[in-house]
């Protein structure tokens, strides 16, 4: 970002916020606090190495105390403050929690649950995306807030409203339902075509008029799958097009600030396809909060790299996560020593160019005050402040990796928010298993192999990947079948479970028997699903078990091999696991839950075939995780400590961040992580203990 006087700002791409330096800071909230501490914050923020805050973001009732009355003098001083001590500012439109006035005045702007119940005020996000009259009175706040601070010269970038349809996504009042019409008015074009997309057959549901149609309220049973998926579907459109509605008056009036809203791309939060989102902001932003225990490193690692990806291997900005604690699980744990700086460097590893959290000081009151903060409870002479004003040096010192590319690796790893959605409806086989879950599940083999992975949305190209692992990729169309194909015809390589290629985009199953619409792809026919009742568990011929799924695999072609089988119960001896080759193309297909360690093998199984899955030498089997990001002349190569073991590797470059060189040698600390800069012709470090392949 350039300034000049103020007045002229240049969007630098490829750079977040602009390259040359990485940015550091939090959500901040001055109104909550006396005058007499802003200037600590002041004095702190420089200590922390802190150059941007996120402002004003639930600051409507401050700004609009009356209907059309208005107090800036606040938040002008505020801005002045900052940008007195180079502070930039992520300005919010406020919009994200109307003032206790509006709703008073327009209580039909609450949302309505699906049985009915309207929701009260008294919290955030207390408005449906489909109100007019909330739209309104929230443009207003927009427009005006922009006039007055698009010159502002501490002014880097528009924050959108905040974490849009966290709490009021699904609406099912009778506004939504008008929007909901006509959302399907426009998809569909007839009522025939509905009728038909949605099986109304069934159970005397087909529609004659329009206003027949209703959100899937609370009803006697099964609600439509159809209806239900279209919903989450105009739900997920609806909230993005109240983020268009703020973007566009924003860009109206300040053409070259960059707008962002934070998204919530997070193993919690799967209501929103924020594939389709991305287009609709000039830098990807995320909120991200790390799951507590063993899993939680490779949770972060999973969807921050699917936030890269979303971003197409760009730069991106970590909006949101915690220093320490949160204040929403049954149990807050704090962050064990040494993961606050983890945690950061994973994401800015996958592309994150800043580092921001929330938020920088620890409320003293209100629903969140138990969240920490940069700064907290127990003031700056604390571990958390001391690790915050560490981890600002760290970053200072990553300037250079700012504005530079994650390179691409050779296997993907596909994930599709509708089969998230409805692979987990009511009314199937099994309701134990879990979307999320088993793609994570995949992801960690391949951790656990030293394999660099892609977490990509299944909307993406995949063409110039080796491996193509789609783990139950339950919705198919006909187009993803041909890609699919085009895969393996092209001589690489797809996997993928039970439970996928089943249905259409319409939730209509593919006849013909299971695998459905990947069924010639794959060369087997499933005949039936044998899902499995809680404390059973199918041993396959390889060791591997089964605790929640198995398929009664009934056609084998001729050119597919049976790599294990089920070896107990009804399905002894029945094929478990296939492999179809096409010239040197393959199809594997995995019919049970084998979990990760399963999903290990299998993958381990393949490498022979595939140099993409023989692993990294440098991610001394699977305890490093190997993330890597390409600049015009430099590599640089982040090794995170997936364990709670100190790990000693060879340099094979310049350390950036993460330690002190010892000769040749550096030693990474339990859940640390160092990154190494090397030349574009450098393949990097090789770690001392592990010099084989980590499959050899």
């Amino acid at each position: 970002m350039t300034m000049d006087g103020g007045q002229t700002r240049r969007w630098v791409k490829d750079g977040a916020l602009g390259a040359g330096r990485m940015r550091y800071g939090a959500d901040y909230n001055p109104e909550q606090w006396p005058r007499e501490v802003w200037r600590d914050d002041m004095r702190l923020m420089r200590e922390a190495g802190v150059n941007v805050v996120s402002l004003a973001i639930f600051s409507w009732a401050h700004l609009e105390p009356r209907p059309g009355e208005w107090d800036f003098a606040w938040l002008d001083e505020i801005m002045d403050l900052l940008h007195e001590h180079g502070i930039d500012v992520d300005l919010a439109t406020a919009t994200a929690s109307p003032p206790p006035w509006l709703t008073r005045l327009h209580p039909e702007v609450l949302p309505q649950t699906v049985d009915g119940t309207i929701l009260s005020p008294g919290a955030r996000q207390h408005w449906r995306p489909t109100s007019p009259i909330f739209r309104d009175y929230a443009l207003r706040l927009t427009r005006v807030i922009a006039e007055r601070y698009a010159q502002h010269p501490a002014l880097v970038a528009w924050h959108i409203s905040n974490e849009l349809g966290c709490h009021n996504l699904y609406d099912f009042s009778d506004d939504a339902a008008r929007a909901f019409r006509i959302w399907l008015q426009e998809r569909y074009a007839t009522l025939d075509a509905l009728n038909d997309a949605w099986g109304t057959a069934f159970w005397s549901q087909r529609y004659s008029e329009w206003d027949e149609i209703l959100p899937p309220r609370v009803a006697p049973t099964q609600r439509n799958p159809g209806q239900q998926l279209d919903f989450e579907r105009f739900s997920s459109d609806a909230v993005r097009d109240h983020l268009r509605a703020e973007a566009a008056v924003l860009a109206e009036i300040s053409p070259n600030v960059p707008r962002t809203t934070n998204f919530m791309v997070a193993g919690n939060v799967r209501e929103i396809d924020y594939a389709s989102w991305v287009g609709d902001v000039d830098f990807v932003s995320n909120d991200h909060y790390l799951v507590p225990g063993p899993a939680g490193r490779d949770d972060l690692s999973f969807w921050a790299n699917l936030t890269g990806n979303l971003a197409a291997g760009r730069p991106w900005f970590l909006m949101e996560h915690a220093t320490s604690a949160v204040n929403w699980r049954s149990a807050n744990t704090p962050k064990r020593p040494g993961e606050l700086i983890r945690d950061a460097l994973t994401h800015v590893g996958h592309g994150a160019d800043a580092v921001c959290y929330f938020q920088w000081r620890q409320s003293r009151a209100g629903g969140e005050r138990y969240h920490s903060g940069m700064v907290p409870h127990a003031g700056p002479d604390s571990r958390v402040f001391r690790d915050v004003v560490q981890l600002g040096a760290e970053l200072d010192a990553l300037a250079p990796v700012t504005g530079s590319h994650r390179e691409q690796a050779r296997v993907a790893v596909l994930f599709d928010y509708e089969s998230w959605w409805v692979s987990g409806r009511d009314s199937h086989p099994s309701d134990r298993i879990a979307y999320d879950v088993e793609v994570q599940g995949w992801y960690r083999a391949l951790l656990d192999l030293g394999v660099r992975a892609d977490v990509l949305p299944v909307g993406a190209s995949f063409d110039d990947y080796e491996v193509v692992v789609a783990p139950m990729l339950h919705i198919v169309t006909d187009e993803l079948r041909a890609r699919l194909e085009d895969v393996v015809r092209d001589g690489r390589h797809v996997v993928t479970t039970y439970f996928s290629g089943i249905v259409d985009e319409h939730d209509r199953v593919w006849l013909g028997g299971y695998p459905g619409a990947l069924r010639d792809l794959l060369g087997v026919t499933v005949e039936e699903f044998v899902p499995l009742l809680p404390g059973e568990r199918i041993a396959l011929a390889s060791g591997a078990t089964a605790s929640t799924w198995t398929e009664r695999i009934t056609r084998v072609d001729h050119d597919v091999e049976v790599l294990d089988a089920y070896a107990d119960g009804d399905l002894s001896g029945a094929p478990a696991v296939t492999r179809r080759r096409v010239g040197t193309g393959t199809a594997t297909y995995v019919s049970a839950d084998i979990g990760r360690d399963g999903a290990r093998e299998v993958l381990r199984g393949l490498a022979d075939d595939v140099a993409a899955l023989r692993g990294d030498v440098r991610a001394a089997r699977g305890d490093l995780e190997v993330i890597v990001r390409i600049g015009a002349d430099a590599r640089f190569v982040f090794l995170a400590n997936r364990t709670d073991e100190p790990i000693t590797v060879a340099r094979g470059g310049e350390i950036l961040s993460g330690g002190e060189p010892i000769g040749d040698i550096a030693e990474i600390p339990p859940r640390g992580v160092i990154v190494l800069q090397t030349g574009l012709e450098q393949v990097g470090t090789a770690p001392l203990r592990e010099t084989a392949a980590v499959l050899g």
